[in-house]
């Protein structure tokens, strides 16, 4: 029984250990979107809230794969629209924020965060 209960007891560490470093968000995350449309010369904005007058906590420039939450304004959840067309899900998002979980600093604090729908699309594999 020592060495099953060990078992356990390791299990147990292991399984606390992985729930610290995962995301704190309550929704899953998934990697489906990315960065569309902007400028050449400029960056969509991810803010900390969903709000073009919100703190801006980084840019990423078009091609940027977003990790979605999968949370958008006005009801949208991109889990939902995943098997739409292309353009139907572009047209779902277009004139709302959608949450993004990212690490603004690359120093593993991951947060949330809110990009604007008309400058992201279903990421291209």
């Amino acid at each position: 029984m020592i060495g099953f209960r060990s078992i356990l007891i390791s299990l147990a560490v292991v399984a606390v250990g992985l729930s610290l470093r995962a995301p704190a968000s309550s929704a899953s995350t998934f990697v489906a979107w990315e960065v569309s449309d902007v400028a050449w010369n400029d960056v969509l904005n991810a803010r900390a809230w969903p709000s073009s007058s919100s703190a801006v906590r980084a840019g990423y420039p078009n091609g940027t794969k977003l990790q979605m939450t999968g949370r958008c304004m006005n009801g949208v959840d991109l889990q939902r629209i995943a098997r739409w067309s292309v353009q139907a899900q572009r047209n779902a998002v277009r004139a709302t924020w959608c949450q993004i979980w990212h690490d603004p600093q690359q120093n593993g604090r991951w947060q949330e965060g809110w990009v604007y729908g008309k400058f992201i699309r279903p990421a291209r594999f």
